[in-house]
């Protein structure tokens, strides 16, 4: 069983859009929080003069998926700076130091490394780093350090809307009752979690568009398809991977080829709908 914990979002000028602190319970690591257009009044702060790990966000121009970019430094600040005159895709950064300054540069670039390789494995974002780089050369006790410290930074990340390092959660979805959709020629299922709606490897999504299909959903279908999650078949779209959509009804929109109720469509083998579950 997970065990319960807080988190403490402190807004520091009383602007719920300006710079905030994220402090969890019980962890020495520290984030800060920003949009861009504030980044003068963040760079006052002391922990972007620290060694660190963050992430930049913002939109992708050719997908419907937000667009990140992480990094790391030593200090974080300067990289911000540079980023700000050369990146023109970003509106949201976090950084995530530790209060007790014990991150040194080789802790920064594991947390890097790992941050990338779940954003990649996730297929939720579209990844603006040029490259995936490798984990650095640590001791058994600093990679330990280092991947505790992730986690920390992992339960934090969602309180402020970047759930894209998030991997399904294996508990949830094993004891989640399994869901199906049969229509249109196509087979499908999945099961409803905390996380989202997680479709199962192996469904099968109708190639037949319809007038009521959202311009979006196109998008959404062509960015899995290009990365590699979607296979077009001869006859339907095959997924090569589970996948994580954020509701019910937008994995039920890409099965059915256009536009449609998740609640409604995704029933368990006694024909009782999720929304008929979820009610009772």
């Amino acid at each position: 069983m997970a065990t319960p914990y807080s988190i403490r979002i402190f807004q520091l000028d009383g602007d719920p859009n300006g710079v905030r602190t994220i402090e969890k319970s019980n962890w020495t690591g520290q984030g800060l929080a920003f949009p861009r257009a504030l980044l003068a009044e963040a760079s006052k702060r002391k922990e972007l003069k620290r060694t660190g790990v963050y992430v930049l966000l913002g939109e992708s121009d050719q997908s419907s998926f937000p667009a990140i970019y992480v990094g790391e430094g030593d200090p974080i600040l300067n990289r911000l700076r540079s980023h700000d005159a050369s990146k023109d895709f970003w509106t949201f950064g976090v950084s995530f130091t530790s209060k007790d300054e014990s991150l040194n540069k080789a802790h920064v670039q594991y947390l890097e490394s790992r941050l990338i390789g779940l954003a990649s494995a996730s297929k939720r974002c579209v990844i603006q780093n040029g490259n995936e780089p490798e984990l650095p050369s640590l001791s058994e006790a600093d990679q330990a350090d280092a991947e505790a410290f992730l986690q920390e930074m992992l339960l934090c990340l969602p309180s402020i809307g970047m759930g894209m390092f998030q991997q399904r959660a294996a508990n949830a979805v094993s004891s989640a009752e399994l869901l199906h959709i049969d229509g249109k020629g196509v087979k499908a299922s999945g099961v409803d979690t905390p996380e989202g709606f997680l479709v199962k490897k192996g469904s099968r999504a109708s190639k037949q568009d319809t007038p009521t299909m959202a311009e979006r959903t196109k998008v959404l279908r062509s960015n899995l398809l290009s990365m590699g999650v979607l296979r077009e078949d001869p006859d339907a779209y095959v997924f090569l991977q589970d996948y994580l959509f954020n509701s019910s009804s937008s994995a039920s929109n890409i099965i059915l080829a256009r536009y449609s109720s998740g609640p409604s469509n995704w029933k368990n083998s006694s024909g009782k709908s999720l929304g008929e579950i979820q009610s009772a």
